[in-house]
């Protein structure tokens, strides 16, 4: 599946010490459908791995080796100068994992009802994304270059997958509807953005954010569905082992974007060659 939205290169730089030019190279990778197969696989992985985690280590120790795997590989991100694959989607799997961890607490510890922190979490993605676009008048990921817009970029992130979660867990436990039959229906769902572009439906931009918010529950809904015991309605392969089956397929992707480059953005590619 491939979002629209095409590339839009856009050459930010700043004044290094010494009075040289610094341009400011893309932090995020090309969306592509690589770039949505490696997402919807780690939302599977983040839903088995947090609860895999919570179930072994308690809710407590689980929260805390969660927020710190999170803390460690977002500060690595923020630190890195241009997209590096094995750093970003290192990133992207702990937010997965922290991100379901948050959406859990909410409900299990806090008592507040999958609806509520649905709505609660939608409202906190609108604020974020209005405020990255008051600040700077696009939403655009491929103008990811700068520390601002990154910490915009990564606070969407989170909020998303802290959405994503929600919704699934209201459309298969509060609404009744199952692990596999929730995971059809985001499936249907995401079609809508996935064909915008040719049918003009909604700008790329909305594409894809919308997109970005599906994917979390329609990864989830298919991992718990193999993760849980058949009479919840799962296959009962158990968290641990979809966890694991759900890596190895990640690292090989991953492992296959670090090498040929299919997802790394040009200016970064120039500036390869050029070193």
């Amino acid at each position: 599946m491939a979002i629209p939205g095409g590339w839009a290169v856009e050459e930010r730089t700043e004044r290094a010490p010494g009075g040289r030019r610094r341009v400011n190279l893309s932090k995020v990778p090309q969306v592509t459908a690589l770039f949505w197969a490696v997402k919807v696989l780690t939302t599977g992985m983040g839903e088995t791995a947090s609860d895999y985690l919570g179930r072994t280590l308690g809710p407590i120790p689980a929260g805390a080796l969660g927020f710190a795997g999170f803390a460690v590989l977002l500060v690595l991100q923020f630190l890195s100068d241009r997209y590096r694959p094995w750093i970003y989607w290192s990133a992207i799997v702990m937010v997965s994992v922290f991100g379901t961890m948050a959406a859990d607490v909410v409900h299990v510890v806090a008592g507040i009802p999958y609806t509520a922190s649905a709505v609660g979490f939608a409202a906190a993605l609108a604020a974020v994304l209005t405020a990255w676009y008051v600040s700077e008048r696009t939403l655009s990921i491929h103008s990811v270059r700068t520390f601002r817009r990154e910490v915009f970029y990564w606070a969407t992130v989170l909020a998303t997958f802290a959405l994503g979660t929600a919704v699934g867990d209201l459309t298969a436990g509060t609404l009744r509807l199952g692990y596999l039959e929730s995971g059809l229906l985001f499936a249907a769902a995401i079609a809508v953005p996935a064909l915008s572009g040719r049918l003009a439906w909604m700008g790329p931009v909305a594409a894809f954010w919308s997109a970005y918010v599906l994917t979390r529950p329609l990864g989830a809904s298919f991992a718990d569905w193999m993760g849980a015991p058949a009479g919840r309605g799962g296959l009962g392969w158990g968290t641990g082992p979809v966890t694991l089956s759900l890596l190895v397929p990640i690292l090989a992707l991953v492992g296959f974007l670090a090498v040929s480059r299919k997802d790394t953005p040009p200016d970064v590619v120039r500036r390869r060659r050029v070193a």
